[in-house]
């Protein structure tokens, strides 16, 4: 089977979910973890960003509605890695599902969609969830690279002694934050080693 850039990318998600998850507990499937639980508390916490309440103003914070998203989608993926199917195929119909958005005539209404699916199925509504991403204009390349960016960065800090108190969060004068997002627009994602890429960007631009 041959495998798109689009497939390439939720590969190296669901490899990088894995690790991630591995790091926490190396038998993280038999856990019996609520990812359901995880994902719906995000889509309360998002509705919130975007703003709900008639009474009293509210602007939608799309930044930290992406944000959630890109949890949201962790959380997602690490639903179907449990499921034990091929990782190959996960990542096959992870992008027929993304290109097949549902949403409802609000984003109010689509969230509470994917949360009754969410509960329903207690799996990752990835239909619903890419109604979300289309009403918040948060394209498949913005969420590989967030995705991808917020996960190197977790292990650089890792490496780099955060939970020893040694790790560096100012870098010149600019948080590690900033410093990602400078090294994520200056790198290529459709690359096939965009993670490495990323990581030897925040390396090179390390002040230790």
């Amino acid at each position: 089977m041959s495998v798109n850039i689009m497939q390439q990318q939720l590969l190296t998600m669901l490899q990088m979910q894995d690790d991630m998850n591995t790091k926490v507990h190396p038998q993280w499937r038999e856990q019996g973890f609520s990812w359901h639980r995880a994902m719906w508390v995000e889509l309360a916490e998002m509705l919130d960003h975007y703003g709900w309440k008639w009474w009293k103003h509210q602007e939608p914070d799309i930044e930290q509605v992406h944000l959630e998203l890109i949890d949201i989608f962790h959380f997602g993926l690490s639903a179907r890695l449990v499921s034990g199917q091929d990782v190959a195929d996960i990542a096959a119909d992870i992008e027929k599902e993304l290109s097949k958005p549902l949403t409802q005539p609000t984003f109010a209404e689509t969230i509470e969609t994917m949360v009754s699916n969410t509960l329903a199925n207690k799996g990752f509504d990835v239909n619903t969830f890419a109604g979300l991403m289309q009403q918040t204009d948060l394209s498949f390349d913005e969420l590989f690279r967030h995705y991808v960016g917020k996960n190197v960065l977790n292990f650089f800090r890792q490496d780099h002694g955060y939970k020893t108190g040694e790790y560096i969060k100012i870098w010149n004068g600019k948080e590690d934050n900033e410093v990602l997002m400078d090294v994520l627009r200056s790198t290529d994602a459709s690359s096939a080693n965009f993670k490495e890429l990323v990581y030897n960007g925040l390396k090179s631009a390390y002040p230790a």
